[in-house]
């Protein structure tokens, strides 16, 4: 037989008695993952949905205005932890550290005046003043004239994330409202990398940063993509609100100093601290960690790290529902029926 007709190919059977599969010789590719489906854009930047952190959201009518705020609610038990968010963000700032602290503590999360899904007449008043009695309103109209034991915890304002200046309005007004002493139930403030001295001297750089950002977006995906490649969506016109800016950072570090009640103070880098909040730190006014391998967002850049530093400041202070809990502490279930 010629050699060469061992080279013809076979001629395919395709009975059903020679279909029995054949095992394929071993390979070091043999484990090799399989690729995961490919994704276009709209699919890869689609918006995740409020329900997958929080259990509830809701619209909170103010008596007598026509303002409206949104919140999105967590957890059944222990303290309020109450979270303001930055300029230009939404309550959803604390989507993934509401999924952890709703374990072991109540989380309301604020759309403040401007922002997000909240409606108000004026949205362009972000005074310092009227921010902090749209916060003081909204836990009234949630918990009436005996609100639970709440933990404010306040991020920076502006959003723009190369400058220093970057997220500081809910600090701010998280701050303003425990200075003013004008809520009882408060047990206790956190506040996210707020320094009053590098907030000030940002302020120069604002009106150039808000005239160079992207204007509109033809989706929400498309938002989302421009975010995660290095920009951000804005509703709130910034730009237009430069007469309250200086006012909330003026005497900022003071008021914090001041506030009557546990502080911590979240920071990226100890670069931030000014004068006035390193005396206080040295004098041991208010506790502070560095939260390091971090941007400003620190409660989106590490949430797991983030709930549980909020959860240790709670059990520190040993803040309950109803405040301070004091070992041995008597209670009306404790009494002894007569």
């Amino acid at each position: 037989m010629d050699s060469s007709s061992n080279l013809n190919p076979l001629r395919e059977d395709t009975s059903e008695e020679h279909l029995e599969p054949i095992e394929a010789p071993a390979s070091v590719f043999a484990a090799r993952p399989l690729r995961p489906p490919s994704t276009n854009s709209s699919e890869k930047y689609s918006p995740v949905e409020w329900k997958s952190y929080f259990d509830k959201e809701d619209d909170i009518s103010i008596t007598g205005s026509d303002d409206v705020f949104h919140v999105y609610m967590a957890g059944n038990e222990g303290p309020v932890v109450f979270c303001l968010h930055g300029g230009g963000y939404s309550g959803l700032s604390f989507s993934i550290v509401a999924s952890k602290i709703k374990e072991k503590a109540r989380v309301v999360a604020m759309d403040l005046r401007g922002h997000g899904k909240s409606v108000s007449e004026n949205e362009l008043e972000l005074s310092l003043e009227t921010m902090s009695n749209d916060v003081l309103a909204v836990i009234k109209e949630l918990y009436g004239d005996s609100p639970s034991a709440i933990v404010l915890v306040g991020h920076r304002f502006f959003l723009f994330l190369y400058f220093i200046l970057s997220y500081r309005m809910g600090g701010s007004v998280a701050v303003q409202v425990a200075a003013n002493k004008t809520l009882p139930s408060l047990a206790g403030l956190v506040v996210v990398d707020v320094v009053e001295g590098t907030a000030i001297s940002s302020l120069i750089h604002m009106q150039k940063i808000l005239s160079n950002r992207m204007q509109h977006f033809p989706s929400i995906e498309k938002a989302i993509e421009y975010s995660v490649r290095g920009g951000y969506v804005y509703r709130t016109r910034l730009e237009e609100t430069e007469q309250y800016w200086k006012g909330w950072y003026d005497g900022l570090s003071e008021k914090f100093l001041s506030s009557p009640v546990p502080k911590l103070l979240l920071l990226a880098g100890t670069d931030r601290l000014d004068r006035t909040l390193t005396i206080g730190q040295m004098q041991g006014k208010f506790q502070m960690i560095v939260v390091k391998h971090t941007g400003h967002a620190i409660q989106e850049d590490v949430p797991e790290e983030f709930a549980n530093l909020v959860l240790n400041f709670i059990s520190r202070n040993r803040i309950g529902p109803h405040g301070v809990e004091i070992p041995g502490m008597w209670k009306p279930s404790q009494q002894t029926k007569t």
